[in-house]
């Protein structure tokens, strides 16, 4: 493969939208997942590696606080407003919970890599061990 013009990725995407159009955090067009969660190894058109992306469980705690608060302040609504039966809840609520996380979760997935990337997050290293002008002699 050849090297990329990287005056190609000047007008690359900000997290945010690499989030939402869940591409290449670098140059914007390629894909970014390769099934509904699993990231591609690289970038098809930049061949950016992926391999720096570790979002862990980031993007699901995201996802269940938010549409979990959401969707339960809507409940509580409808619960104080109309006192529906228990079955309206079960029909309505835990839907609205599944399909709600489903949608988001790709997007904010997306937005965490993107974010890795152009923060260039990486591991902690405990380089400083012993510097600081640490002196044992001091104890």
């Amino acid at each position: 493969m050849t090297d990329p013009d990287f005056t190609a990725f000047a007008h690359a995407p900000t997290p945010i939208q690499a989030g939402l159009k869940c591409c290449c955090p670098r140059c914007g067009e390629g894909k970014l997942y390769r099934g509904f969660l699993t990231l591609a190894p690289r970038c098809d058109r930049c061949g950016l590696d992926y391999g720096f992306a570790d979002p862990a469980d980031g993007p699901a705690f995201f996802v269940m606080s938010g549409v979990g608060l959401v969707v339960t302040a809507f409940f509580a609504w409808i619960e104080m407003a109309y006192h529906p039966p228990v079955w309206v809840h079960l029909v309505t609520t835990f839907p609205a919970l599944i399909i709600g996380c489903l949608a988001t979760l790709r997007p904010v997935k997306a937005w965490l890599v993107a974010a890795q990337y152009i923060n260039k997050a990486e591991e902690g290293r405990f380089e400083s061990l012993g510097r600081h002008d640490f002196d044992e002699r001091r104890l």
